[in-house]
């Protein structure tokens, strides 16, 4: 007698653990990184088995990290980095950056929102926004004797991982949006 060949998991089952992983991300016990290489998985799955795996080990309290949550970020003669994990405290983040550097680093933030809207202004200065491969990124906004630069992997977009919004206006300054590979853990 042979075995049975297991079947794949249905949309159903495949839309139940990316909802459990989205809430996850949201309640800080995965960064978006993690969130989006787990989420990949479960599309990815071929058995139930694998399902599992990708939602296995979510811890019921939230790691250790910055408690802060920001909706601003304002940097004047100054350089401004957001690194590791933090929290948006809503989906829309509002930048300002004047005579400055601001680097946000999106591959550990807390959200479980489907959309990460950044708005704002940058005067003759720098803002680098960090988001994991497989996020799709949008950036917009006015350039002034500036740059926009968008150097995303050629990766397919990881399903169920939230958009990014990036509409900066510029003048005689440089926004750029990269994505990177997962941090080392």
């Amino acid at each position: 007698m042979s075995t049975p060949v297991p079947l794949p998991p249905s949309d159903n089952e495949r839309e139940r653990a990316a909802e459990l992983l989205q809430r996850a991300c949201g309640d800080g016990r995965l960064t978006l990184e993690e969130f989006s290489v787990r989420v990949g998985a479960v599309w990815a799955a071929d058995s139930g088995q694998e399902l599992e795996k990708a939602t296995s080990g979510l811890a019921v309290t939230p790691i250790v990290g910055s408690a802060q949550s920001i909706d601003s970020v304002t940097t004047i003669f100054s350089e401004s980095k957001r690194r590791g994990r933090w929290r948006l405290r809503s989906p829309r983040l509002w930048l300002r950056t004047f005579f400055g550097a601001t680097e946000l680093d999106l591959r550990e933030v807390l959200t479980s929102e489907s959309t990460i809207e950044i708005g704002g202004l940058c005067v003759f200065g720098q803002v680098t926004v960090i988001v994991p491969e497989g996020v799709e990124v949008d950036l917009t906004g006015a350039v002034v004797f500036s740059s926009h630069d968008l150097r995303l992997a050629p990766v397919p977009r990881v399903p169920g991982t939230p958009e990014v919004r990036v509409d900066i206006a510029t003048w005689f300054g440089q926004v750029q949006v990269i994505s990177k590979r997962s941090l080392p853990y």
